[in-house]
């Protein structure tokens, strides 16, 4: 039995009374757990682990360690935080679970990351907030940094060279960077992404961090983050060959 701080990225319903669950650790990394009797109650009208987990709750928990099984037993679990505020807000709350999508789909199962764990838990606490896009935003391009995925956002793929012409720039998804007005014509499926949206990025991916978390980071609205996302997404199903649920509900 290990102990560990957790994310609830994922759950599905199992039988009547248990779930299955897909757990973002701290020091174990993403681990697959099955919680008995989840929603079984006692005679003295108690529940086990307080009548189920419930999506992007942060807890401490213990599971077994044994990563050749493809669940683990959760054993215990104290809720540290709802995100009561978070769940009263419907924007906060699809940033939320697209996060907890995207880190489900790009993190390797027992492969820790704890400076990333740490930035989700303080993101999940921002989206409730003025400051949220910008957080989100932060959040998606440090994930994808490290989980080695970042696309190609200071030079052209084709050539090497720096982009010089700002007004309207090519991004092809299946390379996976952004291309040059001289070499746009070899990527056919390349879409354009403003160039001031560009430089949005590249300015939050070169921020100074904190603990992880970026410092100083521009207020930003839907107008400046939603093509930003509406790429990254793009881009992510591509490379991964799977659809992100989320996309429609994040861009609608």
């Amino acid at each position: 039995m290990v102990p560990d701080r957790c994310i609830c990225l994922r759950k599905v319903e199992y039988s009547e009374t248990s779930q299955i669950l897909l757990l973002f650790t701290r020091t174990h990394g993403l681990v697959r757990v099955i919680a008995k009797g989840a929603h079984r109650v006692s005679k003295a009208g108690a529940s086990k682990f307080g009548g189920g987990l419930d999506l992007l709750e942060v807890g401490d928990a213990v599971f077994t360690d044994r990563p050749e099984k493809d669940l683990a037993v959760l054993t215990e679990w104290k809720l540290r935080e709802g995100h009561s505020q978070l769940r009263r807000s419907l924007r906060g709350m699809y940033l939320g679970f697209y996060a907890a999508e995207l880190a489900s789909m790009l993190i390797e199962e027992h492969d820790p990351h704890p400076n990333l764990f740490d930035r989700l838990e303080a993101t999940l606490g921002e989206l409730a907030t003025p400051r949220a896009e910008q957080a989100f935003l932060a959040f998606q391009l440090d994930l994808l940094r490290e989980a080695g995925y970042l696309p190609e956002l200071s030079v052209c793929i084709s050539c090497g060279r720096p982009i010089i012409d700002r007004t309207l720039i090519g991004f092809d998804a299946q390379r996976g960077g952004i291309v040059c007005r001289s070499c746009e014509g070899a990527f056919p499926q390349r879409s354009s992404i403003d160039g001031r949206l560009l430089s949005i990025m590249q300015h939050v991916i070169q921020l100074s961090r904190d603990n992880g978390a970026a410092r100083r980071l521009p207020a930003l609205t839907r107008h400046q983050t939603d093509p930003i996302n509406r790429l990254l997404a793009d881009y992510m199903q591509h490379t991964l060959s799977r659809r992100l649920r989320l996309v429609p509900y994040v861009l609608s």
